[in-house]
C-alpha cells in the first residue's frame, strides 16, 4: 500500500505565518554585493543568526496553550536548536534540545544560553531522532521538527514573500538544501505568486542527497558518516523530509552541488563584498549561483546563517 502524497502549503498559510511571527523576527535586507552585483538575503542578521527562527516561532505560536505548557523538544545540529531555544524562552515555554555530539561549540553554547535543556547523542545513524521521540513520549513534550512540518515550511516561506517585496525584478533564487524545509517554503511562496521565477537548490558535493533525489525522482539517503565530511555542518542531514520533498518535486527547477573549495571562496567573497559573516552552510547558495553562472543583477542567494566557529572562519578566510 503506497502512502498518500503530503499536502502542499498554500500561499494563504505563508501569509498567515508572516503576520504571526512578525513581532519576533527581523525583516532581513537583501544586500547587493559590490562589485559582483549578487543579492544576498541576509538571514544571518536574525536574532539567532539564522533563518530557522521563522519556522520555530511559527510552530510554537501555532500550539495550543495546553501544548505550550507541556514544553517542546527538538533535534538539531545547531541552528534549529538555537531557534527553538530562543523562541521558547521568548514565549515562556520549556525547551529540550537533542544535539549530535559533534555539533559546533558556538551553536551548542548559544542553545544553552537561551535556557534549553540539552541532550548530546551520537551523530551517526538516527540517534538524535530516536532520542527526541523518547523524550517526547517520556515527558509529554511536543516535538518541533527541523523540517518535516507544514508549520516550519510555512514559516520559511515568509523569506520568499520578503524577496518578492524587496526585489520584484528577481528572476532566480538560490537556496541551501538540507532537510528541505527552507527551499520548500521559499519555493512555495515564490511559485504560487510567479511561476516564471527560477528556484535552484544548492548543497555540498559531500552531502548531495537532495541532488541525487532530484535526479532519481525519489528520496535518496546519504549516510551521516559520509555527510559529516562537509564543512557545512547545517547541511549534513542524510535525506530530505517527505513534506519538503513534495514541495521540491512540485516547485523547484534544479538542485546543484558545490565543492568545499567553492564554499570557502563564497565565504570570502561574502566577507569582502557584503561585509557579512557566513557560515559554510550559509555561503552554499552564493557558491551555487557563481558556479551556475547566474546573472548577478537578477539573482538572489539566501545567506541562511552566520553561526560559525571563529577559528574555522579565520582559517577559511585566510586560506585564499
Amino acid at each position: 500500500m503506497t502512502m498518500p502524497e503530503p499536502d502542499l502549503v498554500p500561499l494563504a498559510a505563508i501569509r498567515a505565518a508572516a503576520e504571526r511571527i512578525a513581532p519576533f523576527i527581523v525583516t532581513t535586507p537583501i544586500i547587493r554585493m559590490t562589485p559582483s552585483g549578487f543579492g544576498l538575503k541576509a538571514e544571518s542578521l536574525q536574532p539567532v543568526g539564522a533563518f530557522k527562527i521563522r519556522g520555530a516561532f511559527n510552530a510554537i505560536l501555532s500550539l495550543s496553550d495546553a501544548e505550550r505548557q507541556r514544553g517542546v523538544v527538538a533535534h538539531s545540529s545547531g541552528n534549529h536548536a538555537q531557534a527553538v531555544a530562543y523562541a521558547a524562552q521568548r514565549l515562556g515555554v520549556k525547551a529540550v534540545i537533542v544535539m549530535p555530539e559533534n555539533a559546533p561549540t558556538i551553536k551548542l553554547e548559544s542553545t544553552r544560553r537561551w535556557g534549553a535543556e540539552i541532550h548530546l547523542v551520537d551523530f551517526r545513524g538516527d540517534a538524535r531522532v530516536e532520542r527526541c521521540l523518547e523524550l517526547s513520549q517520556e515527558r509529554g513534550l511536543v516535538i518541533v521538527p527541523p523540517f518535516e512540518s507544514m508549520k516550519i515550511v510555512a514559516g520559511t516561506g515568509t523569506i520568499g514573500l520578503e524577496i518578492l517585496a524587496q526585489r520584484p525584478d528577481v528572476r532566480a533564487i538560490y537556496v541551501p538544501v538540507s532537510g528541505g524545509g527552507l527551499i520548500a517554503g521559499v519555493a512555495a511562496a515564490i511559485k504560487q505568486t510567479d511561476k516564471s521565477i527560477h528556484i535552484i537548490g544548492v548543497e555540498p558535493e559531500l552531502a548531495n542527497d537532495a541532488a541525487q533525489s532530484f535526479r532519481a525522482g525519489e528520496i535518496v539517503r546519504v549516510p551521516p558518516e559520509q555527510t559529516v565530511r562537509t564543512s557545512a555542518d547545517g547541511l549534513r542531514v542524510p535525506q530530505l523530509g517527505k513534506i519538503p520533498w513534495a514541495h521540491i518535486r512540485t516547485y523547484v527547477d534544479d538542485i546543484v552541488t558545490v565543492s568545499e573549495d567553492e564554499i570557502g571562496d563564497a565565504m570570502r567573497k561574502i566577507a569582502a563584498e557584503a561585509r557579512l559573516i557566513a557560515e559554510p552552510s550559509g555561503a552554499v547558495a552564493l557558491a551555487g549561483a557563481i558556479a551556475h553562472k547566474a546573472e548577478p543583477g537578477s539573482s538572489v542567494a539566501v545567506l541562511s546563517g552566520g553561526n560559525v566557529d571563529p577559528k574555522l572562519y579565520a582559517s577559511i578566510i585566510e586560506s585564499a
